[in-house]
């Protein structure tokens, strides 16, 4: 992390910055009977899980089985839903992120989120991913290049924009708009990084694009994706959660939910019998 931003960080993190990690904990998100409600219908119903570090995570499910409310748990998304009610916690490195003295803004700084349709804004490439830096004070020119470059490079795509950094990020293509997000969301270097289906919306290859960096990721950040397409959690994630009408039916390792999943319901739905 370059220096002014490690400064911004350390001012203005407080109660969830991150606390030191015994040598046993190898996860940093952790799920303790989550309920969640909009107005008198319950979405989410005692969900516990662990996200494990520097791991790929896929929810997978039919649609409404509550994948991307409870991916939105995660930084907090929720909250902008004026009926919606959560009892239970989520720790961040044993800090619960409904606690009062959390600042959701710097949480959401520490917790990216990419969405299903890509949103970059209507600014140049070089300002789409100076973006959240400029507001977190990071004015510098020579720190700001430094940051929309690494930027870029991790998520692929540089070599691609590096001559037309000043030209609007709406006249990229879809895939190279969506990593231009991706870039966006690393740039401020969150721990975790939720992807809510990053690309359904975008042809083969260009999803093609979007998986070898996400496998590539994970080497920096942990990683959440909600999709749809089985094909693509199995070859991507290392661990798979099967959702069903707001319940966690099953979690584990990847190969073992794929090939021997322990619930009735898990294996109908990879089969193909009902979703």
């Amino acid at each position: 992390m370059n220096g002014a931003l490690e400064k911004s960080h350390a001012m203005q993190l407080g109660d969830i910055r991150r606390a030191p990690m015994a040598a046993t904990d190898d996860y940093v998100l952790s799920v303790e009977n989550l309920n969640l409600f909009y107005g008198g219908a319950q979405a989410l119903n005692d969900i516990s899980i662990k996200i494990p570090r520097n791991r790929v995570t896929a929810f997978i499910g039919p649609s409404g089985c509550g994948k991307s409310t409870l991916l939105r748990c995660f930084n907090r998304m929720n909250d902008l839903v004026d009926i919606c009610r959560i009892d239970g916690r989520i720790l961040i490195d044993r800090k619960n992120i409904f606690d009062k003295d959390v600042n959701v803004a710097l949480l959401r700084r520490r917790v990216g989120m990419v969405f299903q349709k890509p949103n970059p804004f209507p600014k140049s490439i070089y300002e789409n991913v100076a973006y959240g830096l400029r507001i977190m004070g990071v004015n510098e020119k020579s720190t700001l290049d430094d940051a929309v470059e690494k930027a870029l490079r991790g998520a692929a795509l540089w070599d691609e924009v590096k001559d037309r950094l000043g030209e609007s990020g709406m006249g990229l293509s879809g895939g190279q708009q969506q990593r231009l997000v991706i870039a966006r969301a690393v740039a401020l270097e969150p721990e975790v990084l939720l992807l809510d289906e990053p690309s359904s919306a975008l042809d083969p290859i260009a999803s093609a694009k979007i998986e070898e960096l996400v496998y590539e990721m994970k080497e920096k950040y942990t990683i959440v994706i909600v999709t749809h397409n089985m094909q693509q959690a199995a070859r991507i994630s290392d661990y798979t959660a099967f959702m069903y009408m707001g319940d966690l039916i099953e979690f584990g390792d990847t190969d073992s939910i794929f090939i021997t999943p322990k619930e009735q319901r898990t294996s109908d739905y990879i089969t193909g019998r009902f979703g």
